[in-house]
């Protein structure tokens, strides 16, 4: 957490941008086409700067990395830059450092996108150079190797913290091996064993622009960028047949603990269950709810109760991770080892209450009140335009949801708030994962289990009956 006078800081510039930017928001226009070869085109026209961004997402992020090859769409992406047939990575990099523009390729769980920003003037070269890294992409073995290598020695610096590994050992718990059971980077051993040609054969696979939707944002006209399009990317013909929706992740009744042994002096703890794809129609009702719960900063009960009243912990947080398909519900929090049964205690408690009770008229107006505030810094800058107009296409929210946001926050009701915390938040039935000193934290789940379900707390166990045990401490601590 920051300190008083930069959180105050922040709040005086929040509300400047969320004024700044309030009428743009409503009248954000998007042009929608489709190109010859199937993709999708938005375009909003920003006249204000001599400036583009363009944003292009695939159907190759890292849901579609094959059995055994968890992080090959990860990799993929970032070997597309390394290149191409007729510059070499050196090169490329010069030339786009030239003009001062930006060329990234990355993949998420969902997708991977290839994205530029640059001044009006250079546009025609710099689209140039991401068309030349996305359908002539020099792929060599020695680059691809290169950059692996630096992915392996990346992930082992990660494990080394505890935080990332309670949010891998996490999602392996929840979603299993399902598409989503991996992280997006895969895991040290998996991409150690990945190939150059691994890449290559994931790269003609998957970058296929039938299946992609293209934003591009800023000093354009839409007319103008459709015709310069379908020459660029001619040459990546054909679609991605669609992915097969897996099955919803589902925690059966109880609190399922791993717990990994280090020697720290604070436990890392998520909480937490099967969430809701992106295109569920309680999106909204879930946003208000969660803000009141944990994701409204000092304005949320688990922050007033855990930090504020009981001096628990720093920071905590709830949250939706909604995907395309069906994502995580979680709280994450760190603690002292000693507090740690009581934190978890706390926060299930908290998840009954939501269920049990409505909320007040003044959570409701506050939730409200920020998220509809708040919504214009999503648009306050091109990047973040291109990003938007994206989800908008992606998950079907419509070419006008910038004006229709606000209305939907502003019909969630109380009764809506307790209907899909009793649907969605499940304190009964919970993944429980703890990094931390284990002898100290003495992690007590069957009392967790009768908070859970309603019961009286009991006195602190010695152990933790039924946990799994998933790491010992890292060397040297």
């Amino acid at each position: 957490m920051r300190r008083r006078g930069n959180v105050v800081s922040a709040a005086l510039t929040a509300a400047f941008l969320i004024a700044a930017f309030a009428a743009p928001a409503a009248a954000l226009e998007i042009k929608r086409s489709v190109l010859s070869d199937g993709a999708v085109l938005l375009v909003s026209e920003q006249h204000q700067l001599p400036m583009v961004t363009m944003t292009i997402a695939f159907d190759a992020g890292a849901r579609r990395d094959p059995e055994g090859k968890a992080g090959l769409a990860s990799l993929t992406a970032s070997s597309l830059t390394l290149g191409t047939k007729d510059l070499n990575a050196t090169q490329f990099n010069q030339k786009v450092d030239f003009m001062g523009s930006s060329i990234a390729v990355s993949a998420n769980p969902d997708y991977a996108q290839a994205s530029f920003t640059s001044l009006q003037k250079y546009e025609d070269e710099t689209l140039g150079l991401l068309a030349a890294a996305l359908t002539e992409p020099a792929l060599s073995d020695s680059e691809i190797t290169r950059k692996r290598d630096e992915r392996v020695a990346g992930i082992k610096a990660d494990e080394e913290q505890p935080d990332y590994v309670a949010g891998v050992t996490f999602q392996k718990a929840l979603y299993g091996n399902t598409p989503y059971g991996h992280p997006s980077q895969g895991t040290a051993e998996s991409v150690a064993k990945l190939t150059p040609q691994d890449v290559r054969d994931f790269y003609h696979s998957h970058y296929k622009i039938g299946s992609a939707v293209i934003s591009v944002v800023g000093d354009v006209k839409a007319d103008d960028v459709k015709a310069k399009l379908e020459k660029a990317f001619d040459a990546l013909k054909g679609t991605t047949p669609a992915q097969a929706e897996p099955p919803a992740p589902n925690v059966t009744p109880g609190i399922h603990p791993t717990l990994v042994d280090r020697s720290v002096v604070q436990a890392t703890l998520i909480l937490g269950c099967g969430g809701i794809a992106r295109s569920n129609p309680d999106y909204y009702r879930l946003q208000v709810m969660n803000y009141i719960l944990g994701g409204g900063g000092f304005a949320s009960r688990l922050m007033k109760i855990v930090r504020s009243k009981n001096g628990l912990a720093y920071g905590i947080s709830s949250g939706f991770d909604a995907r395309k398909f069906a994502g995580a519900f979680s709280v994450d929090t760190q603690t002292k080892n000693q507090s740690t049964n009581e934190a978890l205690q706390l926060i299930i408690e908290q998840l009954r209450d939501m269920q049990a009770h409505p909320v007040s008229d003044a959570e409701l107006a506050s939730a409200k009140k920020y998220l509809i505030g708040s919504f214009p810094l999503k648009l306050d800058r091109q990047s973040s335009i291109a990003s938007f107009i994206l989800q908008v296409e992606l998950y079907g929210l419509g070419l006008d949801y910038a004006e229709r946001y606000p209305k939907l926050i502003g019909a969630v009701t109380k009764d809506d708030i307790q209907r899909v915390a009793q649907k969605y938040l499940h304190p009964d039935a919970l993944i429980l994962v703890a990094v931390a000193n284990q002898s100290e934290a003495a992690i007590n789940v069957a009392n967790l289990k009768r908070v859970a379900e309603g019961a009286s707390a009991g006195a602190p166990a010695s152990s933790a009956p039924g946990a799994t045990q998933a790491a010992q401490p890292a060397p040297g601590g």
